[in-house]
């Protein structure tokens, strides 16, 4: 995407920017159709409708029904009802959870303030190329375990996790299995029946919807506890006056995604793999994570040896991407904890940057990108080797 300053967005996975359409169906619901979606009269009955249809887009997107699809705040709150409310709802039955070792904070921190509460938890390790082995989740899950999960995608490497068959071993032990599908939903197809999950969560910012929405999808039958008490909005789930444009939003962004995805995978992944090629081609001893094993089609991390991430963003004009180590200390020295778990060396987890593409980036903008990357990386390169 080109903004209008002229710099190149190529960090897609950290947020998107809210399509046109999106806003344009958002818009009435602002004003003047403002009601109430709780309020009897005609102005609330319309935001009602409103609200029902999105959630009917929702569900046509994820394959699934719309009763099962509970609005919530965004991504992080989604990820807090599941595992929150089932822990909740089926302490009785274990105390036991397993989480992945490359969870987003919004299921690790989640899990470990879980474990302060008296709950014993186990993290899945990853291989190599950052996919979970549904071998290990058989050696450490028990009768006591009542809830495993594992996101559907990394967001940092973009390693797609085997869900149908992580999935098969939790319900064979009676555990409840939920996915956090932020950064997969509108990349790769997300059919809740394929994936055979009880619980997935979304986050409307990734998907070109605007911030302060998501979803969790919630399998018919099973029962959560709410988080958030109050009026029964939401079927008794999430209390709360529905936030009817942002979910008018998230509904036409889920549309639009349903309709587009073929298409839009592969064009994606095309512009990715030729990036990809020629800055292997310009630095031959670069890393390129997760290359080998199914990835999302947008997703490129890379690591240089030599560089510190934070030092070619600093010296990269007009090119956002992210730096893929997520320094969280502020110094450079501390590494991601994703990279970590794939065994990648701490040197080349400073030097990591991670490029995520999207729906408004097209051919001549990643080929500038790509070019500006190269002019700075070499001169960083020639640089380090002369001190």
């Amino acid at each position: 995407m080109l903004l209008a300053n002229g710099d190149i967005y190529l960090d897609y996975n950290a947020t998107t920017p809210v399509d046109p359409r999106v806003l344009e169906a958002m818009g009435p619901y602002l004003d003047p159709e403002f009601g109430n979606p709780s309020s009897s009269h005609a102005l609330g009955k319309r935001s009602h409708a409103a609200v029902e249809n999105a959630r009917h887009q929702i569900a046509a997107l994820l394959r699934c029904q719309s009763d099962e699809i509970v609005f919530t705040s965004g991504g992080s709150e989604a990820n807090n009802l599941a595992l929150k409310g089932i822990v909740a709802k089926y302490a009785h039955q274990g105390q036991h959870i397993i989480i992945s070792a490359i969870e987003h904070p919004a299921v690790s921190k989640v899990a470990n303030y879980l474990m302060k509460q008296g709950f014993r938890l186990s993290f899945l390790p990853v291989d190599e190329q950052g996919v979970v082995r549904p071998t290990d989740l058989q050696e450490i899950i028990t009768s006591k375990t009542i809830l495993v999960s594992v996101m559907h995608a990394n967001n940092e490497v973009g390693s797609i996790q085997p869900i149908q068959e992580l999935a098969d071993i939790a319900h064979g032990s009676g555990a409840v299995f939920h996915t956090d599908a932020a950064q997969s939903v509108s990349k790769i197809p997300v059919h809740v029946n394929d994936l055979r999950c009880d619980l997935l969560s979304l986050a409307g910012h990734k998907l070109y919807a605007p911030k302060g929405i998501g979803v969790l999808y919630i399998k018919s039958g099973l029962s959560l506890e709410p988080l958030i008490h109050g009026a029964d909005h939401e079927g008794g789930l999430r209390a709360g006056t529905e936030n009817v444009s942002h979910i008018v939003g998230l509904g036409q962004a889920a549309e639009i995604a349903d309709q587009t995805l073929t298409e839009e995978m592969s064009r994606i992944q095309h512009l990715r793999d030729w990036l990809q090629s020629d800055l292997k081609q310009s630095f031959p001893e670069m890393r390129v994570n997760a290359a080998n094993t199914l990835r999302l089609p947008n997703t490129l991390s890379i690591s240089f040896r030599e560089l510190s991430a934070l030092a070619i963003m600093a010296n990269m004009e007009h090119v956002m991407v992210s730096a893929g180590a997520a320094c969280h200390s502020g110094d450079g020295k501390k590494g991601s904890g994703v990279l970590e778990a794939m065994g990648v060396p701490l040197a080349y987890q400073l030097g990591t940057l991670r490029v995520s593409l999207g729906r408004f980036c097209d051919e001549a903008l990643v080929k500038q990108a790509a070019q500006i990357l190269i002019t700075s990386t070499k001169k960083l390169l020639d640089q380090s080797k002369s001190n």
